[in-house]
């Protein structure tokens, strides 16, 4: 069912290193609140079939090797009568009925395609999921940054469309090794991505208004920076904790040490009392003499 509602869509709006900002008006000509579902439908389906290869095939019959000879003549042993070895019926035979290769291409009009596309936009923007960045100026790869950006967006944990204004390569590079992030330029962008998606981060000059990028610090650093020191603080609070368990185990230790050295004496003197049985018994050896 298609959907017409005329409201007009604003956006949260974040700089590259995610300072929020002022929220921005979304296009009304793109964001006019459009929904069309059967539409939407048919074009992922389209997308999903045209992704397939249709390189699927079996043998019958005729293709497979060998059985060219009658396996037993057609009357007087009993059994059925058979042609060849490579009849369906046999094991290693032919398949009847399988697949073949075959193209599973649709072909989706392009104003079919455009109003899904939108109506998918839509559809996000109504669920306040559509967010603005003014520019990705990223001098090289670092995925380390753009997870930095996802994590102070709160979106970590979501499926994340990243929509760049033309092909940025650093950008692209970065998300590679992200699973849940997918980075395709605006005009790229299929309908299919986009319900895929969980948010959808769209350049500022992609949708034809560029923000002026505010100066400001890497935060994320600072923060990195003051979680080090903390691990620092910790450590350093956990020695200290072990020299006084120390201290306080000295005594204990020994106590101990005293305690195990006092059974030592006692076992030596008993080795003096076995002795002196052993020297009366030689005096009345020398008087018998």
């Amino acid at each position: 069912m298609s959907e017409t509602k005329t409201t007009n869509f604003d956006a949260a709006a974040y700089s590259a290193l995610g300072t929020p900002r002022d929220r921005v008006a979304l296009p009304g000509d793109l964001f006019d609140g459009t929904i069309n579902v059967p539409v939407m439908h048919q074009a992922v389906k389209a997308f999903l079939a045209n992704q397939r290869q249709g390189t699927h095939a079996t043998k019958t019959r005729g293709f497979v090797i060998g059985g060219n000879q009658k396996p037993w003549k057609q009357k007087g042993t009993g059994r059925a009568r058979q042609g060849s070895t490579r009849a369906p019926q046999w094991v290693g035979g032919g398949t009847v009925f399988g697949p073949t290769p075959r193209k599973y291409t649709e072909i989706v009009p392009r104003q079919v395609r455009a109003l899904a596309r939108k109506s998918a936009l839509n559809a996000r923007a109504r669920e306040g999921r559509v967010m603005i960045i003014d520019a990705f100026k990223y001098d090289a790869p670092k995925t380390s940054k753009l997870l930095q950006l996802l994590a102070r967006l709160d979106v970590t944990t979501k499926k994340v469309l990243l929509l760049t204004d033309g092909v940025n390569q650093n950008v692209f590079l970065s998300s590679r090794n992200l699973q849940n992030v997918h980075v395709l330029p605006y005009s790229d962008v299929s309908t299919y991505h986009i319900i895929w998606s969980d948010v959808v981060i769209v350049e500022s000059a992609a949708l034809g208004e560029a923000l002026t990028p505010i100066a400001e610090k890497d935060v994320a650093k600072v923060k990195i920076k003051k979680v080090v020191k903390s691990e620092k603080q910790k450590k350093s609070a956990e020695k200290a904790a072990k020299k006084i368990v120390k201290k306080k185990s000295a005594p204990k230790a020994a106590a101990k040490t005293v305690a195990k050295k006092s059974p030592a004496k006692k076992t030596a003197a008993k080795p003096a009392a076995k002795k002196a049985p052993a020297k009366k018994a030689a005096a009345p050896k020398k008087k018998g003499k």
